[in-house]
């Protein structure tokens, strides 16, 4: 499974909130546009990329806002991809509209697609179905951004939760199974993969965030820690944690002997 977190083409010079206090939402060189043509080559660059590493089986979640999801669901269509869902991620915290002449952004969105129209993916229906409280789980996520606690080794400017990494792992992917991300910034998608017992490769082109990834990586080899951490990624569920996971200190893919690799 690969889990993507492209850049958005956000960076406008526009304003935001965070922690109350006005900042700018501009993230890096990065993060601009460069046009639609030139962004359109970027996504399909990269997603063919992706669809080249992906076993027949697998598939690939893509997050983003209305700035780069279209572009997104355009080059997956065009590079054969099937699209499985739109996932609309509510946020419960969301920062506060400073202008008052719109209404205030409280949404992300996930594509969730396959790499063969013709081979069925892995979905745990019967798992995201006890997390929902015993029904189905529907396309509208709500689940809180970024909390205090995600930050403790230091703050990636696009950072993901956790709860809403995990939900997108257990849903796709089998204990074992390998996981990338060719975005990884702060690498959530390896931590929670790490903590989920799963296998993870992550790249970034900028050695900072690699820094923090290892150093977030190094901070869950403490077993309370890993324990506290868990918890919370999981309390979004209605059943408790042992209904969810099975999980074994025996297992070959606990704690560091499951390393979580950056390039």
């Amino acid at each position: 499974m690969i889990f993507a977190d492209p850049p958005y083409f956000l960076s406008n010079g526009g304003i935001s909130v965070q922690s109350g206090k006005q900042v700018s939402v501009n993230k890096g060189e990065w993060d601009k546009s460069q046009g639609l043509k030139k962004d359109n080559e970027f996504n399909r660059k990269w997603l063919k990329l992706c669809r080249d590493k992906l076993k027949e089986n697998g598939t690939i979640w893509i997050s983003g806002t209305y700035h780069n999801i279209f572009s997104v669901a355009q080059m997956l269509n065009e590079l054969d991809f099937r699209i499985l869902n739109c996932i609309t991620w509510v946020k419960t915290n969301p920062p506060p509209n400073l202008s008052c002449k719109f209404f205030t952004h409280s949404t992300e969105f996930i594509l969730w697609a396959r790499k063969n129209k013709k081979v069925t993916h892995f979905y745990n229906y019967e798992l995201m179905k006890k997390i929902n409280g015993g029904t189905q789980m529907r396309d509208l996520w709500t689940l809180p951004a970024i909390a205090k606690w995600e930050k403790s080794c230091g703050k990636h400017p696009t950072q993901k939760p956790l709860p809403l990494l995990a939900r997108i792992i257990l849903a796709s992917t089998k204990e074992g199974a390998w996981i990338l991300d060719p975005f990884t910034g702060s690498s959530t998608t390896g931590i929670a993969a790490s903590l989920l017992n799963r296998r993870f490769l992550g790249l970034d082109q900028e050695e900072s965030f690699l820094e923090l990834s290892k150093n977030r990586r190094m901070e869950i080899e403490d077993e309370k820690t890993r324990s506290i951490y868990r918890e919370r990624i999981l309390k979004y569920s209605d059943k408790p944690l042992e209904t969810i996971l099975e999980i074994n200190d025996n297992s070959p893919y606990f704690g560091i002997d499951l390393p979580m690799e950056s390039i």
